[in-house]
């Protein structure tokens, strides 16, 4: 699916062929929540990195986020350097990959067919790790990845 995204200001414009597009995975990770997240949590698509065409480049910048145990994330959070968008994450260890920010995309979105929670050993007192009761709910990672997820519900290349 083609997806078309921006920051909030406008000075950053792209789109990119999403393998992986409804919107399901809610990340409660401190990075995720802190860079990206809005009611506790962020959501990631994903998405052909090959794809990527972006304007407004020059106004692009990058966050690579120090882990619990004092190293740097190879993982690359690309946000607007003039409003602050956050606008997708891309890692050098899968470069095929990029993983856009549902909330940065201006495409309408599929609806998904359930959610999952993941990363809820991370989430504060605050959040409500809200949904539906047979959501699926990981304390860390989900044992599907965007792809499997997608291909386990039948909708698109997964």
């Amino acid at each position: 699916m083609q997806l078309e995204g921006s920051c909030h200001c406008g000075s950053v414009r792209f789109s990119v062929d999403a393998y992986a597009p409804y919107p399901y995975l809610r990340c409660y990770c401190g990075i995720c929540r802190k860079t990206a997240g809005s009611g506790g949590f962020a959501v990631n698509l994903g998405a052909h990195a090959a794809s990527l065409r972006v304007t407004g480049r020059r106004h692009l910048r990058a966050y690579q986020a120090r882990l619990d145990d004092g190293s740097i994330s190879p993982a690359r959070r690309h946000f607007c350097g003039r409003c602050g968008s956050a606008l997708w994450v891309d890692d050098p260890r899968w470069p095929e990959l990029v993983h856009p920010h549902a909330g940065a995309i201006d495409t309408a979105l599929p609806a998904p067919p359930a959610h999952v929670h993941m990363m809820l050993a991370s989430k504060p007192g605050w959040v409500a790790a809200e949904g539906a009761p047979d959501d699926e709910r990981c304390a860390a990672y989900p044992a599907q990845s965007l792809a499997d997820w997608h291909r386990a519900h039948g909708l698109g290349e997964g």
